[in-house]
């Protein structure tokens, strides 16, 4: 779907009509530049490549910096695909955030918080295993079991154990649009998005 790449800014709240206070996240989206444009023909099927935010030349290479410069632009940090734009873009158009409409209704894809090394606890949900007295003192939070013994001699795959949590490809769906500023490229969305501040997300239709 149609969509822009942006930067989580942080959350606030808005009080609405009623006087509830709604939590909300905002969005720095775009501008984008568009920096490929996919066809049917070429390609076999049709999608814009956008650009975002800008980085140092010294930090491209020079295959990035030519297929930038084609497009007319500078290098770019991030650079994704979407497909199904209502709209027709040229190479080396912004899109911009005016792209979205109060009211309506958008998923937004981020990579969440890195959690670190974590125990099943945690990481799983486990409730944990034992009793806490009759002599016991440091298996409250262990996993258990985690196979049989003489067979199958083994520990089967996606078994749930401790291990490293996080840094996921998370995506939410059906947040409305509460504001969109024009002047400052930035939208409003209902409810929490994935990511740390300053974390790049991609906002789609």
């Amino acid at each position: 779907m149609s969509g822009l790449i942006g930067r989580k800014i942080g959350m606030t709240s808005l009080f609405d009509e009623n006087g509830k206070n709604i939590p909300c996240t905002v969005i720095e989206a775009g501008p984008c530049v568009v920096t490929q444009v996919r066809t049917e023909e070429v390609d076999g099927y049709n999608a814009l490549q956008l650009g975002f935010d800008d980085k140092k030349a010294k930090s491209s290479n020079k295959a990035l910096d030519g297929h930038f410069k084609k497009a007319g632009t500078t290098a770019k940090r991030k650079v994704m695909e979407f497909q199904d734009f209502t709209k027709d873009f040229n190479l080396g158009d912004t899109v911009t955030v005016d792209l979205f409409e109060e009211g309506e209704f958008v998923d937004v894809s981020g990579t969440s918080k890195g959690k670190g090394f974590q125990g099943v606890v945690k990481r799983h949900g486990f409730a944990g295993v034992g009793q806490a007295t009759h002599g016991q003192h440091n298996r409250l939070r262990a996993p258990g079991s985690i196979g049989a013994a003489s067979y199958p001699a083994r520990v089967f795959k996606g078994m749930r154990m401790a291990g490293r949590m996080g840094t996921d490809t998370v995506t939410v769906q059906n947040l409305k649009v509460l504001k969109v500023v024009l002047d400052k490229n930035l939208i409003v969305v209902k409810g929490a998005v994935p990511g740390h501040k300053n974390a790049y997300v991609t906002i789609q239709k």
